[in-house]
């Protein structure tokens, strides 16, 4: 015999699960730049979510869990702010957007996605990712900036984007970029050429950066007036850097004597960020290096802050931040393997 009462609760429980809705986008709202070229935006919001998802003009009408819809909603606000921005919204827009709402941030991440750094000959310069977001606004709250994480994830694009515009809005007068002239397997004494033909390769990403930010026919100008310099870490030694945004690269290949004297360097109305990858260190076996030290020594100082950017925050093509997750997974594996029979042994 069936239970009448619990036949009443099963279905008021069903009519819970599932809800309808109908957004409304403004009319000032171009559809196909919401929802994309051939719908593409409103399939990866469809295989997202579990719910039903069907336009109409500027109708969308949402059918599924009333968390789900709740999130949907939050998604196309969010996309319908960016689009008044004047951005364009791309998959992978939407991408960061859900990804971001997902996390539960308090920060809206149409605010993350349209803050501004820099714009040259028509392209802006902006955060893609909450962390970075939080990398740049470190910048801005801080003398001394550690950004720490694998590549792809901006920490050296966006920390010359922030010197640049430092420079441009006349907080500071020049720009220092220095990375450690280190290499995986050669020395530099063997390489061919003069000083600078053997330490351009290790400056060139900088210079290409560069070139994004600034008019090409002006940086010559800059680099000869020594608004903007260029140089390996070494050349740094015995300087006092005063109103200058000094950004240090590569920072895992410091040994501890050459960031602590890196960091000295620091002079009035300066600001340092210092950039590198733990897991990237190509300084010779068994030699200690400076980005991990420094983490242990400066971590209770006020005004010096790190930053940690992780495969999430990877703005390369999607696979790089797949192959550095992949790549941190099998580095944990193994360091418990390792463990695991160093517990047995003992």
């Amino acid at each position: 015999m069936t239970d009448h009462t619990t036949d009443v609760a099963a279905n008021a429980a069903s009519e819970l699960a599932t809800a309808k809705h109908t957004v409304t986008v403004p009319n000032s709202i171009n559809m196909v730049s919401l929802l994309g070229p051939g719908d593409e935006h409103l399939a990866l919001i469809e295989t997202a979510f579990e719910a039903d998802v069907h336009v109409r003009g500027n109708r969308v009408t949402l059918e599924g869990p009333p968390a789900e819809l709740a999130l949907i909603e939050r998604l196309l606000d969010e996309l319908v702010t960016i689009i008044r921005t004047g951005q364009g919204v791309t998959g992978e827009t939407v991408e960061r957007v859900l990804g971001m709402l997902r996390a539960e941030t308090t920060e809206r991440p149409a605010d993350v996605l349209s803050m501004n750094i820099l714009s040259n000959r028509g392209r802006s310069i902006r955060p893609k990712t909450l962390n970075q977001k939080r990398y740049v606004d470190s910048i801005d709250k801080h003398t001394i900036t550690f950004g720490i994480g694998p590549a792809g994830t901006g920490k050296t694009y966006l920390a010359m984007a922030k010197a640049v515009q430092a420079l441009q809005s006349k907080q500071i007068n020049r720009i220092i970029l220095s990375r450690p002239a280190v290499e995986a397997g050669e020395r530099l004494g063997f390489l061919p050429g003069t000083l600078s033909e053997k330490i351009d390769p290790y400056l060139r990403p900088l210079y290409d950066a560069l070139h994004d930010m600034i008019d090409p026919e002006s940086i010559p100008k800059l680099l000869a007036a020594g608004t903007i310099e260029v140089a390996p870490l070494a050349f740094l030694r015995g300087r006092s850097l005063n109103d200058s945004f000094i950004v240090l690269d590569e920072a895992q290949n410091t040994t501890p004597e050459q960031m602590k004297m890196f960091l000295t360097r620091l002079g009035f109305g300066s600001k340092i960020v210092v950039t590198g990858d733990v897991t990237q260190v190509d300084l010779p076996s068994g030699q200690k290096s400076g980005l991990r030290v420094v983490q242990d020594i400066l971590d209770d100082i006020d005004d010096v802050t790190f930053v940690r950017l992780t495969s999430h925050d990877v703005v390369r093509h999607r696979l790089v931040g797949q192959i550095v997750a992949a790549y941190d997974e099998h580095d944990a594996r193994t360091e418990r393997q390792a463990q695991r029979q160093s517990d047995r042994r003992s």
